[in-house]
Order: C-alpha cells, then structure tokens, then sequence
C-alpha cells in the first residue's frame, strides 16, 4: 500500500503515557458513587454496576503476573480522530499484562458482536494504523445493543472466541449502551467484562471526571484551520460574507471553540439562544446590525459561525417542528397526494397560526426541508437543514428592507459553508494520539483489576502528559433518566456549554469587539513535529476550564 510521507512519519511516532502507566499499575479505589441525578431509579435498573467506585491507576513496586485473556473491541457510531490510537494501546496495554493476550475487533460496529463478524487484530494489522485518522480499522456501525435476543447473540461469539472483556469505544449513547450490556453480564453471571471510551467530536461526553471527549481536539483544529482560511480570504477579497455551518447537533462546543480560534465577527450559541429565548427573527437582526454597522466602516464582508443544530435550540422553531411532526405522521398519505407546488399552502392551512406564520416567513427551500428530511421515527433530521443558507437569505432579506428604508447602504454578498465529516477523519493531534493511546492503555488495566461497567479517564491533559492521572469512572456515576422515543431511559447526561463556565465567559468578553473590528486569528494546519507549545497544545476550551 502506497503511502504519504506523513504516514510514514507519524507511524514511527510514539504516544506519551502517563507516568503511572509506565511500569507496574495497580489499581486504587475511591469513594462510592451515585448517579447525577434519579438516584434511586439507576439504581434500581443497574443492582449490579450502581455505586462502584472511582478508580485511579498507580505505580506500584509488585510484580503482579497476569493470565493471558483475549479481548474483544468494537468502534460504535460517528467517526472521530484518534480511534485507532485507543485500540493501538488496548492492543499494547494486553500485551504488556501477558504477551498471550489476544484482541479481536468486532466488524462495522455492534452490529458485528451480534452478526458474528470479527477479525483478530495482530501486531502487523495495529501497525498499519497507529496515529491514523478514521475507523477504517475495522470499521463503525450505529447498531444499538439494547435487547436481551442481541446480548445473548454476542455472548454466543464471546464464549466461542474466549473473550473475557469487551471494549466499546463511543459516544454518550453507546456508552450507555455498553452499561446496560455490562449489568446483564454480570446480572447472569457471563464472565465478560464490559469496558467504555468516550468518543465524539462534538464534545458533548464530558463531566468531572471525563475531561473531554477524544476527537474533539483534532475536529476543531481541522475546522479552524479551514474558518482562518476563509477568514484570510475574506480579509483578501473584502465583498463577502462567509456564513459557516459547524458540527454539533446537540451542543455548541465546537462553535464556541472555533471562536476562540479564529475570533469570527459572529459566533451563535444555541444555548445562549435557549437561555435567552430569541427567535429566529432576534437572530435575523443581531447578524444583520453588525453586518451594517461594519458596513458603515467600509468593511462588507465578514465570517459568521453556526452550530448544526441551532434550529432545535430556537424555542418558536423547536414548537414549529414538532407540530409538523404530528401533522406529517397523522396526515402522511393526504400530503404526499398534495402537488408540490400546494404542499407549502397546505402546511400553513393545517398548523396553529403562530406556527402557521413562522414557516411562512422560511424561505422556499429550508421550508421544504423541514417536511421532506424525516427519520424512521418521523423527525426532523436538523443536520440536513441548511441552517447557513437559511440566516444568509433571511439576513440579506432584511437589509434590502432596511436599504429600501434609507438605513443601510453596504453591499452583501453571502457565501456559505458546511464543515462536518472533513474533520471526523483526520490524522489525530499529538494531543489526540496520546490521549487516545492512554486512553486504550488504561481500558487494558481496568480489564486486569477485574472491572466492568467502567469508562477508562485520562485527566489533567493540560498539564504534561506525564502528570496526566489515569483511572476509571462508574458509567452508573453519569447518568441521569430522560424521555427517548415516548419512554424514561437511562442515559448519560449531555454536556451543554456552560453559559456561566470560562470558555463562554471569555468568548462574550470579546465578541462586541470582534464583532466590529477584524481581527482574525489563523491557526493554521494541525503541526505533528516542532516545538511543544506548538504541536502539544489542548483546545482553548479546555485551557480556560482547568485555570485555576
């Protein structure tokens, strides 16, 4: 296989590890734990996992001897950069406890516990990956492990390949998941050990104890090095304004940290939008005011950044789509009978006048998207909403109002973006390759200690990736009970940006004047080789949260 000279490169390169994974581990237990919130309903659908402790990784001056165990691993869900550092060091980490362990990778997700469909991951397979992008390694599904028929299809795999501990590297829901899977192995007594990794570019899997999500990193410095760009043309050109649409359905993490980055003229915030509860036309006029009040100052061009699920965050937009939900799900064959140029009419007759006069003020397109784009549960899906095209046409509505009125005389001239999977890919940072290889590291070790029902915790990453504190965190200890599909399930609780937490703190303080004024930073490309303060740093995001 032909390969980059990147790729050769980074395939020599060595993550760092935490002092306390370098030699004997032994694994310390903390307080006992109970969820964040429902207490008494976790722990009355987890009896077995509810309560365990917090674990912290220590050196230790024994010599403890492990047997050899195979291990099973499975990518689950969205791509994120740094996947295959976390299975490159479950793979070093086992073989480190007893060079007879084995690891077998489950294929295209948890569909493939169930399905039967594995390869082994040797020594010659792991290299070809190590400080890659993607999860080309064995390939990611969004199949959920949430039925007893598909436990015991898994197990039926697990026993026949003699795997003891299985690891599933995912996001909020899969990790869930992967707790629900690990309290009915050890409610029947199966002998597999169920271990999760936090993963998702979107941030959103974080709390005490889970610093950030691994890929977030990587994602952001890829995004902003492609808004700087933008942002460097744009300061070039001076004639157009870039409305720049970034990942992120449920939290605007990524937004606010590309902000930090690269200092845009605007930045939204969904949660700010929520907060404060601002309509869609609140949104229309702030974006609108800054793109005249620049105008003023000769400046007509300028970057505006938009988180994917800004739409949901819109209280009047959140009620408007949920109406259409029910009409569209009570009324499915009667509108699709409705010639395409009656179906906008149509839905403005058959809606509350309120809603009614909202979807009328959408343009043609985005309208029609939110009654097209439906999910197998009849929702809306808002990742395909082209929520740029919708402010950039509603924006430049307004100023051909206000021009016509003798309140603005500039020049707009919109130009709109969507950055989502180019980031999801990436060649991982430093940072990620050896968050993600710790994070690996340290799965190995809470399989050793017997654990189960866990996420592996790397912490204090700003700091030296030696003085970074590796452990295990209780899944049981994140989770909260939320309405899913008309039922209470328990999940993990999302992290929404903390509109009271430094990082949006410090984004506000600077906005007015980033707004006005152009000034722009350009990160540039991810750098893998040069100094430290260079190539090592960890998000803005995460700089600002642990200052102390």
């Amino acid at each position: 296989m032909t390969k980059s000279a990147l790729q050769i490169a980074r395939a020599v390169y060595q993550p760092k590890l935490p002092k306390a994974l370098t030699g004997a581990v032994v694994a310390k237990e903390g307080a006992t734990t109970q969820s964040i919130a429902d207490q008494n309903a976790i722990k009355t659908l987890f009896p077995n996992t509810y309560g365990m402790p917090v674990i912290q990784l220590e050196q230790t001056n024994e010599s403890p001897v492990y047997a050899p165990i195979n291990v099973g691993v499975i990518l689950s869900g969205g791509q994120a950069p740094g996947g295959h550092n976390v299975i490159a060091g479950l793979f070093d980490g086992i073989k480190k406890l007893n060079p007879n362990c084995r690891l077998y990778g489950f294929l295209m997700g948890p569909g493939g516990l169930v399905e039967h469909k594995y390869i082994e991951l040797t020594n010659d397979v792991i290299d070809e990956y190590r400080n890659t992008g993607g999860f080309d390694i064995i390939g990611s599904g969004r199949t959920k492990l949430e039925t007893k028929d598909q436990f015991d299809k898994g197990l039926e795999i697990l026993k026949k390949l003699n795997i003891s501990a299985l690891v599933i590297i995912g996001g909020d829901d899969s990790n869930t998941n992967a707790c629900v899977l690990a309290e009915y192995y050890k409610s029947i007594q199966a002998g597999v050990q169920v271990i999760g990794c936090p993963k998702t570019i979107d941030g959103d899997l974080k709390n005490e104890m889970i610093e950030t999500s691994f890929g977030f990193d990587t994602a952001c410095k890829v995004y902003s090095e492609v808004i700087g760009n933008i942002q460097r043309d744009c300061n070039s050109a001076r004639k157009y304004w870039h409305f720049i649409k970034l990942m992120g359905r449920s939290a605007s993490h990524i937004a606010l940290e590309c902000a930090l980055q690269t200092q845009p003229n605007i930045c939204i915030i969904s949660e700010e939008v929520k907060e404060k509860n601002q309509s869609l036309n609140d949104l229309i006029d702030y974006i609108a005011g800054i793109v005249a009040q620049r105008a003023e100052k000769g400046c007509n061009f300028g970057t505006v950044l938009i988180p994917e699920g800004l739409i949901e965050f819109i209280p009047a937009m959140k009620k408007l789509i949920a109406e259409l939900n029910d009409l569209l799900a009570s009324h499915k064959k009667e509108f699709q009978q409705v010639p395409q140029s009656g179906q906008r009419e149509y839905i403005i007759n058959n809606i509350s006048k309120e809603n009614a006069a909202i979807y009328a003020s959408l343009p043609a397109g985005v309208a029609r998207q939110l009654t097209l784009d439906r999910d197998p549960h009849g929702n809306v899906q808002v990742s395909l909403i082209e929520t740029e095209k919708l402010l950039a046409e509603m924006v430049g509505n307004l100023l051909n109002e206000w021009k016509a009125a003798g309140k603005y005389t500039g020049k707009f001239a919109p130009q709109v973006h969507f950055f989502g999977y180019e980031g999801r890919c990436a060649a991982p940072s430093n940072y990620d390759a050896d968050y993600c290889y710790s994070l690996g590291y340290t799965a190995a070790y809470l399989i050793a200690a017997g654990k189960t029902g866990y996420m592996s915790s790397i912490r204090n990453t700003t700091a030296p990736a030696e003085a970074w504190i590796a452990g295990g965190v209780p899944v049981t200890m994140m989770m909260n009970m939320e309405r899913r599909e008309g039922e209470m399930k328990p999940v993990i609780q999302k992290a929404l940006v903390d509109l009271n937490g430094k990082p949006f703190k410090t984004f506000a303080a600077h906005r007015n004047t980033w707004a006005l004024n152009t000034e722009y930073l350009y990160p540039g490309p991810i750098q893998y080789f040069g100094p430290t303060e260079v190539c090592d740093q960890s998000t803005k995001t995460l700089s600002l949260e642990q200052q102390k």
